[in-house]
């Protein structure tokens, strides 16, 4: 019986990890494609929907269309109202609040680990990524400034070893990161300079100045709603 135990569990070990059995659906790819462009703005509030259109457009049935507007509906970035349209929602504050919460919580809990752990492979690595996001915020590329700062904060939480923290911040953050896109053509610059500030605690191996330049880092959300309100009254819900 032991032996035979054996045997089972050595054919266990040789199964492959489950994203390796569970590819991306139809519905995935279109949720996908559709979160990102509510996220970057370029599906802004009220924009309207059409499971017609977009099933056109893809290529596909209206099916996975419908699958995946329900998961939208469902975190809160699209309405639907059966007989009539589907709208992109207005921004959240609630959800932009509760969003930051989850995601200052998790990565000033990661900056204590990382401040200890990462090596000067790992800083100059950071350091790249800020020289790019200097260049992007230049060129007032918004798109690839907002990759390039999801990529800094992905890449201390990796080296970190903590890869699943930015998981979690990953698939609570969209909310956040719909109004801080519209901040980026007046705030990039001073992202990309608390950046290299939690890059220099970072090197300083000072767990406590790290979480501080993180928390002050993020919680200039507070402040982007305050002047979306004033700006753009009109997609803050």
């Amino acid at each position: 019986m032991t032996g035979q135990r054996g045997d089972d569990m050595q054919d266990l070990a040789s199964l492959p990890p489950m994203e390796d059995l569970r590819p991306r659906s139809v519905t995935d790819q279109i949720f996908e494609a559709l979160y990102s462009q509510v996220v970057n703005l370029t599906l802004p509030p009220g924009a309207k929907l059409s499971e017609a259109e977009v099933a056109a457009q893809m290529g596909v049935s209206r099916q996975p269309v419908r699958d995946a507007f329900y998961r939208l509906s469902q975190q809160g970035f699209i309405q639907i109202r059966p007989q009539r349209a589907t709208t992109v929602t207005p921004i959240s504050t609630e959800a932009v609040m509760q969003a930051y919460f989850i995601r200052s919580a998790l990565e000033q809990a990661t900056m204590r680990v990382a401040a200890l752990q990462l090596q000067p492979a790992d800083w100059d690595g950071l350091e790249r990524l800020i020289d790019l996001q200097e260049g992007a915020s230049q060129a007032d590329n918004r798109g690839e400034f907002h990759a390039l700062d999801d990529q800094f904060h992905h890449d201390i939480c990796k080296a970190s070893g903590k890869e699943f923290v930015w998981n979690l911040v990953r698939d609570n953050k969209g909310h956040m990161d719909r109004a801080r896109f519209l901040s980026l053509s007046y705030g990039a610059s001073t992202a990309y300079i608390e950046h290299r500030r939690i890059l220099a605690a970072l090197r300083a191996r000072d767990p406590e100045a790290a979480v501080e330049a993180v928390r002050d880092h993020l919680s200039h959300i507070e402040h982007i709603l305050e002047r979306l309100r004033t700006d753009r009254p009109g997609i803050i819900g």
